[in-house]
């Protein structure tokens, strides 16, 4: 084991995080697009990149672990720690896997918070059909407290 096992580690997870990138942009095309039947699936798909992910993690913690004492470095160091502990060309290498986990890791997290505020939205529109449908949605009174809507008739389009 050393620095090249490291590094295919590295090479391995990137391309776990671009995945995990490109299923949550699957989910939330599904999501936008309303074809809330693949949802299920979707979702699935992002839990086993997920999992995939957390199993090379644990692979890769145990190799830096391993790394870092041959380099005679503290435990678990960063990236940036081991690429100032050791020579071109793996500090170039281990300084462009930082950089590119770092842009990765922001733009899974914007997309996972997209696709959290659309699936609330979702939620949220749904249950105000459901209880625009029911008869029983609730408004608000002149003192800002809610109260149940007076009862009408609605006519239902059943071609919904």
């Amino acid at each position: 084991m050393g620095l090249a096992d490291l590094s295919s580690i590295l090479w391995r997870e990137r391309e776990m995080l671009e995945l995990l990138l490109f299923k949550l942009e699957e989910e939330q095309l599904v999501l936008a697009a309303g074809r809330t039947r693949w949802l299920a699936h979707s979702t699935r798909e992002v839990e086993m990149v997920l999992d995939q992910i957390r199993h090379t993690e644990v692979l890769r913690a145990a190799e830096v672990e391993a790394v870092a004492t041959d380099l005679g470095i503290g435990p678990n160091p960063s990236l940036g720690q081991l690429a100032d502990a050791v020579g071109a060309p793996w500090s170039d290498l281990f300084r462009d896997h930082r950089k590119t986990f770092l842009a990765l890791a922001a733009e899974i997290s914007a997309l996972a918070e997209a696709n959290r505020d659309l699936l609330s939205t979702g939620q949220r529109a749904v249950r105000e059909a459901m209880l625009a449908v029911s008869g029983s949605f609730e408004t608000y009174g002149r003192r800002g407290e809610t109260v149940a809507a007076a009862p009408r008739s609605r006519l239902i389009d059943e071609a919904m």
